[in-house]
C-alpha cells in the first residue's frame, strides 16, 4: 500500500476552494445561494487584455517560452514598478509565475529551509503558513486586533524576530481585513527590518483597490536599505478581473529571482504564452478599466458595512482596501466553521470561516459580487443571527 509524504498530513485543505465548490454545487442544483465566499470580480477581463490574447493566439505565440517569463511581460512590469511604486527594478529582476499563489510558493521553496521561521501576521492569507510548512519551516504567527485595524506593530515584529528568522511577510492591502498600512506605518515596519536584517515579501495584489483617500507606499521604496530586503509579489487577478488567466510576478534580488526561476524551470517551466500578452495590455494600456470597478466596490463596500452594522452581536471594522469584511460573531456564541456551515445550510449564504486566516471568532464576507446578491444574502444574514 502506498504511503503519502508526511508533509501532506501536515497541511490543511484549502476551506475557501471548498466551501466555494460547496456554494457553486448547490447553485447546480437550483437553489438560490448568495455566495460571499471567493475573492474574486465577478466582472470579465476587459476586452482589449482579452483582444490583446487572441491577437497572440492568432500571431502563433503558442509554444514554450523562458521559465521567467516573457522578455517583454517582465519589462513591462519593470516600468509598472517604477512608475507606480518608485521602484528601480530591471527585467531581470522581475519572474512571472502562475498567478499570485505560485510567487509565493516559488519564493518559499527558494527561500526557507528546515527550522527557519517566517513572521507572518493574524489575520492572514490562509495560504502563507501551509507554504511554509510544505518547505519545512516553522510559521511563527502574531496575532493583531481590530483595536489596531489587524494591523501588526513595529513592537509586536521586533519581539518576533530570533536568530532563525529568515522572511516576514507583509500583506497590504490585506486579504481577509480590508486593512491597508499608512506610509509612516510602512517606514516603521521597513526600520524593524533593517535594524535585524531579515527579508521581508510584500504582497501588493490589492494595491488598487483603495477607498477613502487612502494610500498604498510600497515598503521597498522606503530607502535603499529597505529595498535590498525586499520581494515585491503582485499579480493581475484582482485589479484587472483575470483570475483565471493565472499571471503573477514577483521582483527582488536577482540571485533569489534566479532561484525562484529554478523551482519554476522544473515544476511548471513557463506559465502560459499568449496568456502573458493579455498582461501585457493590462499594464500598458488606459488603466479605466480599474477605476471603473473600483467604483462598483466602493458602493458595494457601503451597503455591505451598512448592513453589518445595523445586525447585533456582530461587528467590523471599515476596510480601507481589497474587497472584503472581517467580522466579528464571537457574541454569536459560535465559532466560525460551525456558523459558516449553519448559514450556507439554513439560509444559503456562503461564507468564508475565519479559522482559515487564523481567527475562529471571525468570518470573512467578499463584496465583489453584484448589488442584488448584497442585498438578498445581508437580509438573510440577519435573519440567521436574530434566530440565533
Amino acid at each position: 500500500m502506498n504511503k503519502l509524504a508526511t508533509r501532506i498530513s501536515q497541511v490543511n485543505p484549502s476551506i475557501t476552494l471548498t466551501i466555494t465548490a460547496k456554494a457553486k454545487a448547490m447553485k447546480a442544483e437550483g437553489l438560490d445561494v448568495c455566495s460571499f465566499s471567493a475573492g474574486e470580480p465577478d466582472f470579465d477581463t476587459p476586452d482589449h487584455i482579452k483582444l490583446a490574447a487572441k491577437k497572440a493566439l492568432d500571431e502563433g505565440k503558442t509554444k514554450y517560452g523562458a521559465a521567467a517569463g516573457e522578455m517583454a511581460l517582465r519589462q513591462a512590469i519593470a516600468n509598472k514598478l517604477k512608475k507606480d511604486n518608485n521602484l528601480e527594478y530591471k527585467a531581470e529582476n522581475v519572474i512571472v509565475t502562475n498567478g499570485g499563489k505560485h510567487f509565493l510558493y516559488n519564493l518559499i521553496m527558494a527561500l526557507i529551509e528546515t527550522d527557519d521561521e517566517v513572521i507572518i501576521p493574524a489575520p492572514y492569507w490562509l495560504s502563507y503558513p501551509e507554504m511554509v510548512t510544505l518547505a519545512g519551516g516553522k510559521s511563527v504567527i502574531v496575532t493583531t486586533t481590530a483595536e489596531n485595524e489587524y494591523k501588526i506593530t513595529p513592537e509586536q515584529l521586533t519581539q518576533a524576530i530570533t536568530p532563525k528568522t529568515k522572511l516576514f511577510v507583509l500583506n497590504s492591502p490585506s486579504n481577509p481585513t480590508g486593512s491597508v498600512y499608512t506610509p509612516d506605518e510602512i517606514k516603521a515596519l521597513a526600520q524593524v527590518i533593517i535594524d535585524h536584517d531579515i527579508l521581508v515579501v510584500s504582497d501588493e495584489i490589492y494595491e488598487k483597490i483603495l477607498y477613502d483617500g487612502a494610500t498604498h507606499l510600497s515598503i521597498g521604496a522606503v530607502n535603499e536599505e529597505i529595498f535590498k530586503r525586499t520581494l515585491i509579489s503582485n499579480g493581475f487577478a484582482k485589479a484587472y478581473s483575470m483570475t483565471g488567466w493565472r499571471v503573477g510576478y514577483i521582483a527582488g534580488d536577482i540571485n533569489i529571482i534566479k532561484a525562484m526561476t529554478t523551482v519554476q524551470g522544473h515544476s511548471t517551466s513557463n506559465i502560459c504564452t499568449f496568456a502573458q500578452y493579455g498582461a501585457i495590455a493590462a499594464l500598458e494600456s488606459s488603466q479605466d478599466c480599474v477605476s471603473e470597478m473600483l467604483v462598483s466596490f466602493t458602493q458595494r463596500r457601503k451597503v455591505m458595512y451598512s448592513a453589518i452594522e445595523s445586525i447585533t452581536n456582530v461587528s467590523t471594522t471599515l476596510p480601507q482596501g481589497a474587497f472584503y469584511l472581517f467580522i466579528d460573531i464571537s457574541k454569536t456564541g459560535l465559532k466560525s466553521l460551525e456558523f459558516c456551515d449553519k448559514l450556507l445550510t439554513q439560509e444559503k449564504v456562503a461564507t468564508i470561516p475565519g479559522i482559515a486566516f487564523g481567527d475562529d471568532n471571525c468570518i470573512r464576507l467578499s463584496y465583489a459580487t453584484d448589488m442584488d446578491s448584497i442585498e438578498k444574502g445581508m437580509t438573510r444574514l440577519g435573519n440567521f443571527i436574530q434566530s440565533l
